[in-house]
Parts: structure tokens; C-alpha cells; sequence
């Protein structure tokens, strides 16, 4: 697989880098973060980054003030698993590089996605990486062998905490695995095994030859 950069001219369509924001406070807060002894984490929204001053920097600018949360998915990871999208944009900053796994929620049909389309990307130390609402991600993988990655994620207030309890009335209202949260699983996946929506065909991507 091929590893292209976000400056790539092949990211324009996934997204874009947010220039202008100073991201070094963040990242300190985020080093203060120990890593999981295993696998990934995520919080929606920790404490300690919402109170560096990039938060309101971003709900203002970013957001066009719309109110947002600041957590972080961290650990070791090198595998697709999942796709998943939301009803917005996220940003991804990182506190060393990482890699993105994309895929376009145009290339869903039938409730499927082949993960031949999927693309990888790495992304620098302490860029703002604004990944499109059209845009399927999941957790970023490392992109170093000998080391984890963590990468703060900006949402609007709310996603990716509990799911709203309704009866499904279409297809994809069956892929909500929580608030904003869309999911298509691989089956070879522990969420699909949890009861996500197997949406994923193909290879489940390890891209730890590539790193």
C-alpha cells in the first residue's frame, strides 16, 4: 500500500491542513497523557486539552462557533478494523506523525464499501488535519513500528457519546453506534463481533509491512 502525505495532492478530496494554529501547548497536555498497555483508547473530550487556548481558537474559527469537545484516540495500532463517519468535519492533531485510513462515503453501496478503496495518509507532528464529513476514518495508526501514536480529535459537543435510542426505520439508521457516529465494520473486527454493522469487504488492511 501506498502512504501518501496530507500535502498530496491525492488528500485533497478527504480533506485539508488547517494553517494558523499553534498547536504546541496542546500537544504538551496531550505528552502528559500515558499511553494504554495496550490496543487504543479514545475520551470524546478530556479536560486538560479543552483548557489549552487552541480550544477556543478552533470552536471560533474552525466551527464557526459552534460548540465543540477536544478528546483523543491513543495506543498502538496498525489494522482498518472500521470505517466510520460523522455528520461534520473532524480534525486530527497529533503529537508525532501518524497515518489516516480513508475511504469516501460515496464508495458505500448497498451498505457496503470494498477496502480496495481505501487510501492511507501521513500525517505530520502538530498539523491541524481537517478530515471531511464525507470522509470515512477510524483510528489513525502509528507510523512508526517501535511507537504508539496519539492524536487529539476535535468534534462538535456530543459525538461519540451515547447513542440516541430509536426504532430504524432505513438501513443506514442501523449503522449508529453512537451520537454522530455512522459505523461500517470488518468482520474480522472485535466491534463487528460486539454487533456493528459488517459493511467492510475485503481485506482487513494491516499496514505494518509499510511502516
Amino acid at each position: 500500500m501506498k502512504i501518501y502525505s496530507v500535502y498530496d495532492e491525492q488528500f485533497r478530496p478527504y480533506g485539508k491542513v488547517l494553517e494558523g494554529y499553534d498547536t504546541a501547548e496542546l500537544i504538551q497536555a496531550m505528552n502528559a497523557i500515558p499511553m494504554p498497555e495496550a490496543g487504543v483508547a479514545y475520551e470524546p473530550a478530556i479536560e486538560s486539552l479543552e483548557a489549552c487556548a487552541i480550544f477556543p481558537a478552533l470552536a471560533a474559527k474552525a466551527y464557526g462557533g459552534m460548540p465543540i469537545q477536544i478528546g483523543m484516540c491513543w495506543g498502538h495500532n496498525t489494522k482498518l478494523n472500521c470505517l466510520e463517519y460523522h455528520r461534520d468535519s473532524e480534525l486530527n492533531i497529533g503529537n508525532g506523525d501518524y497515518i489516516l485510513l480513508l475511504a469516501k462515503q460515496g464508495d458505500i453501496i448497498d451498505g457496503k464499501l470494498d477496502t480496495a478503496k481505501v487510501e492511507a495518509f501521513k500525517a505530520p507532528a502538530g498539523a491541524v488535519v481537517e478530515v471531511y464529513a464525507t470522509s470515512l476514518h477510524y483510528a489513525p495508526c502509528q507510523a512508526d513500528k517501535a511507537e504508539g501514536f496519539k492524536v487529539a480529535i476535535v468534534l462538535p459537543r456530543g459525538t461519540n457519546t451515547a447513542k440516541p435510542e430509536y426504532e430504524a426505520d432505513f438501513e443506514e439508521e442501523k449503522w449508529l453506534t453512537a451520537c454522530n457516529k455512522w459505523l461500517l465494520a470488518h468482520a474480522e473486527s472485535s466491534e463487528a463481533q460486539s454487533g456493528a454493522h459488517v459493511g467492510l469487504t475485503g481485506e482487513n488492511i494491516d499496514i505494518a509491512e509499510f511502516i
